[in-house]
């Protein structure tokens, strides 16, 4: 018994064939490609270099920045920045507030500063406690802190009006009493 091939098949087998052999023929001949890119190491390194250079950098803004934050301020240096605070009171309505707050500002100035009990004191108390003692740096300014605590006293205790000016001396004898009596730097 002999095969015939339907001439279907035949020309299915022709169009395979010819499929095949155009594949074949694909990996034979290859186009020219240029050289694969690599990264040049020079880059890599250069990069490097400059990413360390701006951590460096960064790193020393951050530390000066954390030494100017770390400071710590001295008690007179808190005192006037407390007393700079204090200027938004300085008006007709708020002359109690005012005067109390700047007289317990300056006697917590007093207390830190030359170790002298004088927020829970009568000013009669706390000027006879500064008599005493001769030694006391305090005696010197004994007239000032008089006039200061009065005047303080007055506006707290006995509802006696100040003017804004009058505000403003008792700031600016506040002000002059810790900026004479600070340390030296």
């Amino acid at each position: 018994m002999t095969l015939r091939a339907s001439p279907v098949c035949a020309v299915l087998a022709a169009g395979l064939l010819a499929a095949l052999s155009g594949i074949a023929g694909a990996d034979d001949i290859r186009d020219i490609r240029g050289p694969k890119a690599l990264f040049p190491m020079a880059l890599l390194l250069e990069l490097l270099a400059a990413g360390i250079l701006l951590a460096a950098a960064g790193y020393a803004v951050w530390r000066s920045r954390q030494r100017r934050r770390s400071r710590a301020l001295k008690y007179f240096e808190i005192t006037l920045r407390d007393l700079e605070k204090l200027r938004s009171l300085m008006h007709p309505s708020t002359v109690r507030e005012f005067s109390s707050a700047i007289s317990d500002t300056v006697r917590r100035y007093i207390e830190a500063g030359f170790k002298v009990t004088a927020t829970h004191q009568t000013t009669e108390e706390f000027l006879h406690g500064i008599l005493k003692d001769a030694k006391s740096p305090l005696v010197r300014h004994r007239a000032l802190l008089d006039e200061f605590l009065q005047q303080c006293d007055l506006a707290k205790f006995a509802g006696v009006s100040l003017s804004r000016d009058n505000m403003e001396a008792l700031y600016q004898s506040a002000r002059s009493f810790v900026v004479g009596t600070a340390p030296a730097a």
